[in-house]
């Protein structure tokens, strides 16, 4: 996608309304445009970005990336997968544990999910990595997609959203991971 039109219609528009003010307005008018574009561009990024993520979160498992190839943004679809739905709960446990977890349980009626995402950095092994990716390949999703259900899957699970979970560090019955007391 090229977003010189865009920026040269804005210039075009920025000069017209210049033109109501008088010859100073529209010699300033002239001079802010160059430094402007650069600005106008990003913005332009960042609500293509947006979008994309609105439209990712009514397409999943499908989803809509938005890249930057030198100074033009391209769009990615990947489509959902075709035949059965993801089981991101079938997936974790494939790649998480030996043995399959329990179902997860029912959506918390009390928590509506507000549409709104946030940004997170994770840092991966490359092994991991890897192993991540070419899941999500094989489902037919993008790296974000999968992410986000085999987090949701994680969590929906008994002892989801412990640090460890049941995967991790194991605690002795009746104790709360500290001993307290007296000891001689």
């Amino acid at each position: 996608m090229n977003l010189t039109q865009y920026v040269d219609h804005l210039r075009q528009e920025l000069a017209v309304a210049a033109e109501a003010g008088g010859e100073e307005a529209r010699a300033l008018a002239e001079r802010l445009t160059a430094p402007l574009e650069s600005a106008a561009r990003l913005t332009l990024l960042n609500a293509l970005s947006a979008a994309a993520e609105e439209i990712t979160s009514e397409l999943a498992p499908g989803s809509v990336d938005l890249r930057l190839r030198g100074l033009d943004p391209e769009f990615v679809v990947t489509p959902p997968p075709a035949g059965d739905a993801f089981d991101a709960q079938a997936e974790y446990a494939a790649l998480m544990a030996p043995t399959p977890p329990p179902p997860p349980a029912p959506p918390a009626q009390d928590a509506p999910d507000d549409g709104g995402t946030a940004r997170i950095n994770l840092r991966l092994p490359a092994h991991v990595k890897a192993r991540v990716e070419e899941a999500a390949n094989r489902d037919g999703l993008s790296v974000n997609a999968w992410l986000v259900r085999a987090v949701s899957a994680a969590l929906d699970q008994p002892g989801g959203g412990r640090p460890g979970g049941s995967a991790g560090r194991r605690e002795a019955p009746g104790f709360g991971g500290g001993y307290t007391g007296w000891v001689r």
